[in-house]
């Protein structure tokens, strides 16, 4: 069962300001959460999308320049 209900953007702050002042902080805190993982799963899913790839001389040239730090390094 479904039931959808049409509620102007006014008419859920007037809602929610009937509520208590606890309750209030709980919607509050669930929206800065919800908020927060959007932004999250977004940068990241740009940031999988656009990042630059690597060719296979790019990787080998990598390889190469790590393995003569790693061999310069004093230990």
């Amino acid at each position: 069962m479904e039931l959808k209900i049409n509620i102007d953007y006014n008419q859920i702050i007037g809602l929610i300001h009937q509520l208590p002042d606890k309750e209030i902080e709980r919607i509050a805190s669930a929206l800065q959460t919800e908020i927060s993982a959007k932004k999250s799963d977004k940068s990241v899913k740009d940031l999988i999308l656009n990042a630059p790839t690597w060719t296979d001389f790019d990787f080998d040239k990598y390889k190469e320049v790590r393995n003569h730090i790693n061999n310069s390094r004093l230990a």
